[in-house]
């Protein structure tokens, strides 16, 4: 009975578009990744810089199980500079959030002149 609840979650996924696993992906990779380089800002101030490291290390390495399979995925479908355009693009958007509502930062208009930069350059490696 398992199996077969598993078999269909497996057939949904193979039958997502490319770009909506890679964006998937790279989504969750890119939380991992954030946490990775900023939290220990704030969870591990006081903390030695080698744990830190560490920490730091064992949640990039999380990262890694989702990142490398999203770039393999998407370069099926995209060539290297769309799939590093869409990276930054979703590392903004995972960002901010967390800029915001983890390490308490007000919100500053820049991240919307940000981010329409970041439209633009999706705009223009996506256009041809």
């Amino acid at each position: 009975m398992q199996s077969c609840a598993i078999r269909r979650e497996c057939a949904i996924v193979q039958l997502m578009p490319v770009l909506l696993k890679t964006i998937l992906l790279l989504a969750v990779a890119n939380v991992f990744m954030t946490f990775a380089w900023y939290a220990h800002l704030r969870n591990l101030g006081t903390r030695p810089l080698a744990i830190a490291i560490l920490v730091s290390w064992g949640i990039a390495f999380a990262e890694y199980c989702f990142q490398v399979p999203a770039n393999r995925i998407g370069n099926a479908a995209f060539d290297l500079p769309k799939l590093k355009i869409l990276q930054e693009v979703i590392t903004l958007a995972v960002f901010v959030p967390f800029t915001v509502f983890y390490m308490k930062q007000p919100v500053r208009l820049d991240f919307v002149w940000a981010g329409l930069c970041l439209l633009g350059a999706v705009y223009f490696i996506f256009r041809s």
